[in-house]
């Protein structure tokens, strides 16, 4: 009599075979998990191999497709002792029914997508948001999408919601991260992981999915709009769990399961870009003392090159909010659109910057922000006339930590929406027109005015008015000075 006693790392599941060995070759047999394990040829083993009656026990279900795990089997009987292998499919990391992955067509998601069905075995709804980040970044995305093995692609534009809700809320607040980033990013993915969450629910998806590494923010403002906006839905974030390390390898992962690689030209540099900006990392920057070579912009031209001539612009605002350019009332894509065509031209808005990023780590980063930082020149502009200096103080010490709520991925945190709610009551008196001149990448206010302005020509000129007597100002510096006065006599035994 011989036994055979296999045991998988699928499930609990017991093969025991009783008779003699007809052979002593050895066995080797591949089978998929199934769903229910009801018959040995379920297993794919074949009885005729031994002489006798084979039986198959399960103490558990199995999910389907598992990929490659080996059995190893001993047969024993009086006279001989053999080996055998069954070959295993490797066990799910967890059964999804249907994932909404983040798509932007390139290698990394082009690889998540059979990825995704290999190890979780569900299907993949492709999504992509239409931010500004150009249309030729938007070509040939269904065809790559279904090549890779999606069941559909939905693609969504965004730009007048990204604009509207997203990106002017944080010009209104001043939201400026350690002192420079305009958080053209981190503005990005709220409204684009929202629109996954609409997404899943439309197509019935327990689970999302992203690209982001496991270094960068990115996957915490993701997964943090995930959380808030349906804790139900599963998250997958395949940077964190496979064992791909490198372009190399995804390569080498989409040939071996068949997906087109796409053959565009390996960029040097780490890019976002959207109708905000366009970052720039990796490379020559990864050192702090390199400068970034001329050929990397792409939205600005040099300063250098910039035209001799400056160009004026001017800018209408109601409530801190942009409405027009040059007295031509826009869209708010539109607008920003406009402004990031003029400002480009002239070089506005590059930053080079080293930040600290939300898990710990400093990075350098080149961002090209040209609309975006006419935009802030003016509304700051603007709020000099409309608003008095405690609340100019007050949200200043404010932006700082809405910037930073921002950066961090805290888009539908209550204090963030409360806090907004402040900017747009305290702002409401901002409204009226900024003259900017821009010149070679500069920019400077040479004009602002506004019906709710508190400067008074006829209280601040040096002429002697009736409102303000300057022999007031002698009782009031005796009282704000005095707690100093008072310190001093101390001091001096007075």
């Amino acid at each position: 009599m011989a036994q055979v006693q296999a045991i998988s790392s699928c499930s609990s599941v017991n093969l025991l075979f009783r008779g003699s060995v007809k052979s002593s070759h050895r066995i080797q047999d591949k089978f998929w998990c199934s769903k229910k394990l009801d018959s040995l040829q379920e297993l794919g083993v074949k009885a005729s191999e031994f002489n006798g009656v084979a039986i198959a026990h399960s103490s558990s279900s199995f999910a389907s497709p598992c990929a490659t795990h080996a059995i190893q089997a001993v047969l024993g009987n009086d006279k001989a002792t053999t080996s055998s292998t069954v070959i295993l499919e490797k066990p799910l990391r967890k059964k999804l029914n249907k994932v909404v992955l983040a798509y932007s067509g390139g290698l990394d998601t082009s690889v998540i997508v059979p990825w995704l069905r290999e190890n979780y075995g569900c299907e993949v709804v492709c999504f992509t948001a239409d931010v500004g980040q150009g249309i030729k970044e938007l070509e040939g995305l269904e065809a790559k999408a279904k090549a890779s093995g999606a069941c559909q692609l939905v693609v969504k534009d965004l730009q007048e919601e990204f604009v509207k809700d997203y990106i002017f809320p944080c010009l209104r607040a001043g939201a400026i991260y350690e002192r420079k980033y305009l958080l053209g990013t981190s503005m990005a993915r709220p409204v684009i992981a929202k629109a996954m969450v609409d997404v899943a629910r439309e197509v019935g998806a327990d689970a999302v999915s992203h690209g982001c590494t496991g270094k960068g923010n990115d996957q915490v403002r993701f997964e943090l709009t995930f959380f808030a906006l349906n804790p139900e839905l599963s998250v997958v974030a395949p940077w964190r769990e496979w064992e791909i390390t490198g372009r190399e390898d995804a390569i080498e992962y989409a040939k071996k399961h068949n997906v087109p690689v796409p053959v565009t030209k390996k960029s040097i540099y780490s890019r976002d870009r959207n109708l905000w900006h366009l970052s720039h990392e990796g490379d020559i920057l990864e050192d702090p003392a390199n400068e970034p070579m001329k050929d990397m912009y792409m939205m600005s031209v040099d300063p250098q090159d910039a035209p001799d001539q400056p160009e004026y612009v001017n800018i209408g605002i109601v409530a801190g909010i942009p409405v027009s350019v040059n007295g031509k009332e826009l869209s708010p894509a539109t607008l920003l659109s406009e402004l990031n065509e003029i400002g480009g031209r002239h070089g506005i808005g590059r930053i080079d910057m080293v930040e600290n990023r939300l898990v710990g780590m400093k990075s350098r980063g080149v961002y090209e922000t040209p609309g975006g930082t006419i935009l802030f020149s003016a509304v700051q502009e603007l709020e000099s006339l409309t608003l008095d200096r405690e609340t100019i103080q007050v949200k200043d010490s404010l932006a700082l930590k809405y910037a930073e709520l921002v950066y961090a991925g805290r888009w539908f945190d209550p204090l963030r929406e409360s806090m907004d709610a402040f900017m747009e009551n305290i702002t409401k008196t901002t409204t009226g027109s900024v003259t900017l001149k821009l010149y070679k990448g500069s920019v400077s206010v040479t004009g602002r005015q506004s019906p709710h302005s508190l400067y008074r020509q006829d209280i601040s000129s040096f002429e002697s008015g009736d409102i303000y007597n300057q022999a007031d100002a002698a009782g009031f510096i005796r009282l704000y000075g005095l707690p100093m006065r008072v310190r001093a006599m101390l001091e001096k035994g007075l």
